[in-house]
């Protein structure tokens, strides 16, 4: 448990030396999260440290119930309220926050904030590959209920990793990075290769 929570702090460490040198405009940009601009990632990322879980899930009654709904209201009231700046300093201030998500615990917290970190660097043209070791972590607690909530059909499909020891299903094979595969199982654009 140590190594992931040491795993998540690495990546939270590398997500806001890439956000401390975005520029204003960058902030603006879109993100690989449909209707979400960088700003409104980090927004979401930072929610963790901001919301108290009476507040959670308050919002998420006042949604009809649904998360995804809460997580967007929240994501655009809190970039009209805070700051580029404020949002970068909360990303730092809780570098080691103990936040995991419900049932997902920190190898959750890690996939969360790899994904989102993604989200951000694959739409802004960053040429970041995030360290094996991490990805192994979140390729590794990957499941039906993962690609279910992603809405990701990888039936009579087997995903094989060309940079890491590590495939998952079976069918047709398709390669690529482990990044690249991570964004593919996440429901983003990515570049695998289909066929052995």
């Amino acid at each position: 448990m140590t190594e992931i929570r040491d795993l998540v702090a690495a990546e939270r460490t590398d997500l806001a030396e890439m956000l401390s040198g975005l520029n204003a405009d960058d902030w603006d940009k879109p993100s690989l999260c449909a209707g979400w601009r960088v700003r409104e990632v980090v927004a979401h990322i930072t929610m963790a440290y901001r919301y108290s879980t009476p507040r959670v899930l308050l919002g998420i009654a006042k949604a009809g119930g649904r998360f995804n709904r809460f997580s967007e209201r929240a994501a655009r009231a809190d970039t009209a309220a805070l700051s580029n700046a404020e949002l970068l300093s909360c990303l730092q201030e809780n570098i080691h926050h103990p936040w995991q998500p419900p049932g997902g615990g920190y190898e959750g917290a890690l996939s969360h904030d790899v994904i989102h970190g993604l989200d951000m660097t694959v739409a802004l043209g960053i040429d970041r590959r995030v360290p094996l070791d991490r990805l192994r972590v979140v390729l590794g607690g990957l499941g039906p209920k993962h690609l279910k909530y992603f809405g990701v059909d990888l039936s009579e499909t087997e995903l094989r990793a060309t940079d890491l020891d590590w495939s998952y299903g079976a069918g047709e094979v398709v390669t690529g990075t482990a990044q690249d595969l991570l964004l593919l199982v996440s429901g983003r654009e990515s570049s695998v290769r289909r066929g052995s």
